[in-house]
């Protein structure tokens, strides 16, 4: 059983986030850690997986760097919304020939069965394809949700993804490009039966958390790791054996922001007990009840939340315009240094001016 101090839980959490000092380099490599890099089109910055990229390798990133791994080398691929590293693939096939575990949407599909084959055919003959270009021919018909429009073909490739028989192969902007799963995913991959996959993808997500409360329904991890303790608190943690090793780095912390969407504020509890940060996202609260801004970016410095940035880009100026950097507290002389600094980095990757704010 490790004891652990708040402290020491919060350096193992940002390590594992490869949000210390140390930055890396490699986009194939942070997805590895990270296990998913989120996907959202809201750019008053840049496009969630892009600005996750960055917070991470910093003005060095290169956007281009993401399709490339994604479309030319596939060592990523698309799956519910996030690229993910290929080698969870095999651990994610098991639950996916399980799926799905509604009734409602087994029987859609049930009732659809000709359209699947229509779908199917259509890729094998002329894949790759967008959506649009596939005849709309379902039986049966799910609403508009707010989500999804009127046409059935996506509700059915999104099954099929889920089922691991087609995949993802790119986007044209927004659209993606779908193909037969058997054309994209690799090959000869290991095979896994459910509970030993079960066990490994708990193996992965707590190595992308550092640490997690054995409970989790935001970072299930069951049995992964060793248990721990964190002082003062009641609750039965686990604990990555290998991110133990951020308490014996002395490597001094950062300024980061943290698109919405980052991985390191997904777990909204975690973020309370550790970090005491109650963030809230205020992108679809009304304007007047707003506090720091539609799409405000979490501060992190070192190993606490400290501010928010409320920043956007004037596409026409060629800006990045600051509306504000709130701060919990007031910064001292180092920490304005830091979120400059940031600010000035993050001007560079996206290749516009930083007026005076």
């Amino acid at each position: 059983m490790h004891q652990l101090t708040r402290d020491e839980a919060r350096r193992i959490a940002v390590q594992a986030q490869l949000l210390e000092a140390d930055r890396p380099d490699d986009v194939v490599g942070i997805a590895e850690q990270l296990g998913a890099v989120k996907i959202d089109p809201t750019a008053t910055i840049a496009p969630a997986e892009h600005t996750i990229l960055w917070s991470r390798i910093g003005s060095g990133y290169d956007r281009g760097q993401l399709a490339k791994t994604v479309e030319a080398d596939r060592l990523l691929f698309e799956f519910d919304g996030a690229f993910r590293p290929v080698s969870l693939l095999p651990l994610m096939l098991p639950a996916m020939r399980r799926w799905p575990r509604r009734e409602s949407s087994r029987q859609w599909l049930e009732a659809n069965d000709a359209f699947r084959t229509d779908v199917l055919a259509r890729l094998r003959a002329e894949g790759p394809l967008l959506a649009s270009e596939i005849p709309d021919t379902a039986q049966v018909v799910r609403p508009p949700d707010g989500w999804y429009g009127p046409n059935q073909v996506v509700h059915m490739l999104d099954f099929l993804l889920r089922q691991g028989e087609v995949a993802i192969v790119g986007r044209e902007g927004r659209h993606r490009r779908w193909d037969l799963a058997e054309r994209v995913y690799p090959k000869d991959m290991p095979e896994y039966a459910y509970d030993e996959a079960e066990r490994m993808l708990n193996e992965r997500r707590l190595q992308a958390a550092g640490i997690a409360k054995q409970k989790s329904p935001w970072t299930p991890v069951g049995e992964a790791g060793e248990p721990a303790v964190i002082e003062g608190m009641h609750q039965k943690w686990r604990v990555d054996p290998e991110a133990l090793t951020a308490l014996e780095n002395d490597a001094v912390g950062r300024a980061a922001f943290l698109s919405p969407y980052d991985g390191m504020l997904f777990d909204r509890p975690r973020l309370r007990e550790l970090f005491e940060f109650d963030y809230v996202l205020e992108q679809f609260k009304p304007k007047p009840q707003r506090k720091y801004g539609y799409f405000a970016h979490p501060i992190l410095m070192g190993d606490r939340f400290v501010g928010m940035l409320d920043a956007e880009v004037d596409t026409d100026r060629e800006e990045l315009r600051v509306t504000a950097v709130h701060e919990f507290l007031p910064f001292d002389e180092d920490e304005h240094d830091m979120v400059r600094a940031e600010i000035a980095d993050l001007g560079r990757w996206l290749g516009v001016d930083v007026p005076e704010w």
